[in-house]
């Protein structure tokens, strides 16, 4: 076993979620085998091509992370393994809300204007049967249309991508969304809540509520805390001057001020320190993936790892 590779344990755990073989075609090749290489990739930042020769063919490896990436398969994996978290009751469900920058490498840039057709299936008959599993079948991957569809966005230093993400109190990313770097906060502040989505072991709906909620005054507007109060979560988010001082100008008009719980605040910095933890992974705190999707699944890897080994 290599440095960075998944341990006995770590494999049992992700294996019984994995796709498997329909046996009507030919197998897959070894998935832990093919992980590593990721795993490998995402936490060194490697061109594919350099992949050491002990993890196979690197084009293997790298169709195998576009196809999981394209088809939800890395999301899932998580949502799994966060499923046995809830279920032991290691989850801090006291989340916090935020985002960070990721600088574009050059080799980010020149995506196709026009999304990839979707990847055939292999082993697919004139019938139409569908291969191996239906969990590893990807329709047609989300992009295309310039880099703004992408997730890569202009600014001076040149293309920047971001990274918005909630996270539980032991600072593991709950749930993340990819958008252009210049994109605002607060307006992706509904879409990754909704990302929030932990399967219960047994019967039951999936878990999306939190507890509480903390995150910083990027967040504070009136539809963000709209959202919170219909929802019924608990949070704390401080106020803007500006806001402030417009609700006083208005008197009684301008309604009470927010609650704010300072203790409940000072642990937003778990967000922050997930934030890091997925910033050690160089393939994360660099983006080299042309097309949006990709990227995203490479975060997620990244993810799932932190799951694992926390």
């Amino acid at each position: 076993m290599g440095r960075g590779d998944l341990t006995d344990a770590e494999w049992e755990r992700l294996r019984p979620f994995l796709p498997v073989s329909n046996r009507r075609c030919g197998r897959w090749r070894d998935h832990r085998q093919v992980i590593d290489g990721i795993l490998h990739r995402v936490r060194t930042g490697v061109q594919w091509r350099d992949l050491p020769e002990r993890f196979g063919p690197w084009k293997t490896v790298y169709e195998r992370h576009r196809l999981w990436s394209a088809d939800g398969t890395w999301e899932r994996l998580l949502q799994q393994v966060q499923a046995a978290a809830d279920a032991a009751g290691e989850i801090d469900w006291d989340i916090a809300v935020d985002s960070t920058i990721v600088r574009a490498h050059q080799h980010a840039a020149g995506a196709r204007t026009e999304p990839p057709p979707a990847p055939a299936t292999k082993g697919a008959g004139r019938s139409g049967t569908p291969g191996r599993n239906a969990v590893a079948e990807p329709g047609r991957p989300p992009g295309g249309g310039g880099a703004g569809s992408e997730g890569l966005g202009r600014s001076r230093g040149g293309f920047t991508s971001k990274l918005h993400l909630s996270a539980d109190g032991r600072c593991r990313p709950m749930s993340l969304v990819l958008t252009g770097g210049q994109r605002a906060d607060c307006a992706q502040f509904k879409p990754v809540l909704e990302k929030i989505r932990i399967p219960r072991t047994g019967s039951g709906r999936p878990r999306k509520k939190p507890d509480s909620l903390a995150a910083d005054k990027a967040y504070s507007n009136g539809p963000c805390r709209e959202y919170l109060r219909r929802r019924g979560i608990r949070h704390t988010i401080p106020e803007k001057t500006d806001s402030q001082a417009a609700r006083l100008r208005k008197g009684s008009r301008g309604g009470r001020p927010p609650g704010f719980d300072e203790d409940r605040y000072k642990k937003r910095n778990t967000v922050e320190r997930a934030i890091n933890r997925l910033k050690q992974f160089r393939a994360v705190a660099t983006r080299y993936d042309k097309r949006g999707y990709v990227f995203l699944g490479t975060a997620m890897a990244a993810a799932l790892v932190i799951w694992l080994r926390t």
